[in-house]
C-alpha cells in the first residue's frame, strides 16, 4: 500500500450506565449464566436508556476522547461514524454528531461495514488523508444493538449490547499509525446475518422481515474461523512481516470460542489478544475501540507497539489492518 501519512492521536470511549447480566437474562428466556458463559465468554453486557440513541454515545465516546488527550475538534474536516443502528435512515448519525459537537466547516458520513465497520473505517480515514483530501478525521464505531434485539431469541440475545469508541486521525507524515491492510467481502454468506430494512427476500429466499437481527451462528462460526486467519496472513504478507512480531491482536469480540478457534488457527496467542466482550458483550462497530480503550486504560499497550485489528461480521465483510500504536 502507499506509505501512510495518517497518525491516531487520541482515543475515547463510552458505553451507557443500565448492565444487562447473564443473571437477567435467565429470568427473560430460557438460559443461564454458566450456559452463557461456556459458549461464548460473556458476562453482561451494557444497554441504552429507550431515550439514548446512537448519535448520543457516539458524542460521549468524543467527549471523552476530548478530555483525556486535551484535543479540540473544532478543525475536524471529516466525521465518519461506523454502524448499522442510526437514530434515523437520514439525517446520518455523523450529522447529528457534527451538530451535537459544533464543528462548523466539515464533512460527515455514515458507514455501515456491522462488525467490520471500525476497521473499514480507520481504512478510508488513511486513505482520504494519505491522498491529501483530508488532515483531520474523527473515527466513531458505535452501536445500540439493544434496539434491534429480539428478546425472546436465546440464541442471539445473549450476546448484543451497547456501545461507543472513538479515534482522531491526523495528518502526520513523519510518524504515520498505518503498515498494512486487506479487505474482503462474501456478500452471498449476507443471509446468514442480517437484520432486514426495505426487502423481506435477499437472493430470491424469503428472511424474517422484523428488523431484529437474525444470525445463524453456526455457518457464521464457520466462515470466520476459516476466513480471519487467511486474512491475518495477507495483512503481513503484504510488508513481508510475520506474526511474531505483531505485539497485540485485536479482533472483533463476537464471541470467545470464535476469538480463541482464530487464534489457534493462526498460531497467535491467546494472550495477546484483546477483546471487550466479557463486559460488555457484542458490540459489533464498537467492540474494536473499545478493546482498545480498555487495554490502553490498564497500561497494556504501549508507544511503538504493532497491532493486528481485524474486523468481520454480517455482509459478510471483513478487514485487517496493521497499525503502530501512536497515541
Amino acid at each position: 500500500m502507499t506509505k501512510s501519512k495518517a497518525r491516531i492521536t487520541a482515543i475515547g470511549s463510552y458505553v451507557p450506565e443500565k448492565r444487562l447480566t447473564n443473571y437477567d437474562l435467565e429470568k427473560m428466556v430460557e438460559t443461564n449464566d454458566e450456559w452463557i458463559v461456556q459458549r461464548t465468554g460473556i458476562k453482561e453486557r451494557r444497554i441504552t436508556r429507550k431515550d439514548e440513541f446512537t448519535s448520543d454515545i457516539s458524542y460521549k465516546a468524543v467527549r471523552n476522547l476530548m478530555e483525556r488527550y486535551d484535543k479540540t475538534v473544532d478543525d475536524v474536516d471529516l466525521i465518519i461514524v461506523c454502524t448499522l443502528t442510526p437514530d434515523y435512515k437520514t439525517p446520518s448519525v455523523s450529522s447529528m454528531l457534527q451538530a451535537k459537537l459544533g464543528i462548523k466547516n466539515t464533512g460527515a458520513m455514515d458507514l455501515n461495514v456491522a462488525c467490520a465497520g471500525f476497521t473499514y473505517g480507520l481504512y478510508v480515514a488513511n486513505g482520504l488523508i494519505t491522498s491529501g483530501l483530508n488532515k483531520k478525521v474523527l473515527v466513531v464505531g458505535a452501536e445500540t444493538l439493544s434496539k434491534i434485539t429480539d428478546y425472546t431469541d436465546r440464541t442471539t440475545c445473549i450476546l448484543f449490547g451497547d456501545g461507543a469508541g472513538a479515534v482522531l486521525v491526523e495528518y502526520d507524515e513523519q510518524n504515520p499509525s498505518f503498515i498494512s491492510t486487506h479487505l474482503g467481502s462474501e456478500g452471498e454468506g449476507g443471509k446468514h446475518l442480517y437484520s432486514t430494512n426495505l426487502s423481506n427476500s435477499m437472493n430470491g429466499e424469503d428472511i424474517i422481515g422484523n428488523g431484529c437481527i437474525v444470525q445463524n451462528g453456526r455457518e457464521v462460526y464457520k466462515w470466520a474461523v476459516k476466513t480471519v486467519p487467511k486474512g491475518m496472513q495477507s495483512v503481513m504478507g503484504n510488508v513481508n512481516m510475520e506474526l511474531e512480531e505483531v505485539d497485540w491482536f485485536v479482533p472483533h469480540s463476537a464471541n470467545l470460542r470464535m476469538i480463541e478457534s482464530i487464534c489457534e488457527k493462526s498460531s497467535f496467542p491467546i494472550e495477546q489478544t484483546l477483546y471487550s466482550l466479557v463486559d460488555y458483550g457484542n458490540t459489533s462497530s464498537a467492540t474494536i475501540p473499545l478493546s482498545l480503550d480498555m487495554a490502553v486504560r490498564e497500561g497494556k499497550i504501549k508507544n511503538g507497539q504493532k497491532l493486528l485489528l481485524y474486523g468481520f461480521g454480517g455482509g459478510l465483510a471483513h478487514a485487517g489492518l496493521l497499525i503502530t500504536w501512536t497515541v
